[in-house]
Parts: structure tokens; sequence; C-alpha cells
């Protein structure tokens, strides 16, 4: 078996098993591209001046609990909360997906809007489908991309060596019988 023949249906399968997880990757891709453009991924934060003191976390909770769509009743239902000093703002991203911003200085909410970009970045790294579809089917997928890589390459490559190869086997055979 030729190995031009067997690097071309490698190729081949490859693609078949990298088609889903690659396109996913690429679209997730683009998107975490643009999440700061784009709001539907990412709520824009908007700019306000700092000014000490910062609101105090139990005037945050209690806003963040006015609005029912938070899903927020306690800490417990918060994922995280981030200080953006060059901003004057407070996000608390909740664990429903919903992320609220705040006026650092007096604690006013000033939106609450979804926040997708957590769930793309996870559709991303597989890590959305649990352990055994990201190790098993996305770092794999990972490993064939490698490979269908060097052999689309070498696929590309071979022409070229081929001619180079004939063109000095004719130099070669030339030389032999002029000589």
């Amino acid at each position: 078996m030729r190995a031009g023949y067997l690097n071309r249906k490698i190729h081949y399968w490859l693609s078949i098993w990298l088609a889903l997880p690659m396109a996913l990757i690429a679209v997730t891709g683009l998107l975490l591209q643009f999440k700061k453009s784009l709001a539907w991924v990412q709520p824009p934060e908007l700019r306000r001046e700092l000014t000490l003191p910062v609101a105090a976390w139990p005037a945050l909770l209690e806003s963040a609990k006015a609005h029912t769509t938070l899903g927020v009743s306690s800490w417990d239902d918060v994922d995280r909360v981030e200080l953006r000093p060059g901003r004057g703002l407070i996000k608390l991203m909740a664990k429903s997906g919903q992320e609220a911003q705040f006026d650092a200085h007096t604690g006013a909410l000033l939106q609450v809007m979804v926040r997708r970009s957590e769930t793309i970045e996870a559709l991303h790294d597989g890590s959305f489908f649990g352990d055994s579809v990201k190790f098993g089917w996305f770092a794999t997928s990972a490993l064939g991309l490698l490979l269908a890589t060097l052999s689309g390459l070498w696929l590309f490559v071979e022409p070229y060596v081929a001619k180079a190869r004939r063109r000095r086997r004719i130099a070669r055979e030339a030389a032999l019988m002029a000589g």
C-alpha cells in the first residue's frame, strides 16, 4: 500500500470524526472573539466614575434580591462578584446565568441581562457535555485535527517533492548518458 493512498484514506476518515466538534469550536470561537461587542453573548459594561467608598455588600445583595429575574435569594445563588475600579462598576453573576451591574459608589442597580459567554465557553472546550465527551471526543478530535493538518500539509507538499525527485532523477540519468 502506497503512503500517499494511506495518507488520503486517513485524512478522509478523520474528517468525518472531526466535522461536528470542529464546527462547534469554530462557531463558539467566533462568538467568543466578539463577546465584548455582542450584547447577546456578554452584557456591555456600563462606565461610572469610581469614588470611594465602595458600595456595601449587604446593599448589593438586597438590590439583587429585589430583581426577581436574577433568581438571587442569598449569597448561595451568586456565582461571583467582580469589582471593576476603572469603570466604577460592580458585576454580580448569578448562578441563573443573569448578570447584574451596580454603580460601585452608590450600589444602584444599573442593568440586568443574560450572560451567555460562560455557556459558549463550555461548548467551545467541550466541558458543557461532561468530562467523558470533553476528554473522549474533543481531546481526541484535537489530536485528530493535528494529524489531519499534518496529512493535509503532506498532501499539499508531496507533488512538489515528487517533481523535485523526478527532476533530479532525470538530471542524473542525463549526466550518466552524457558521461
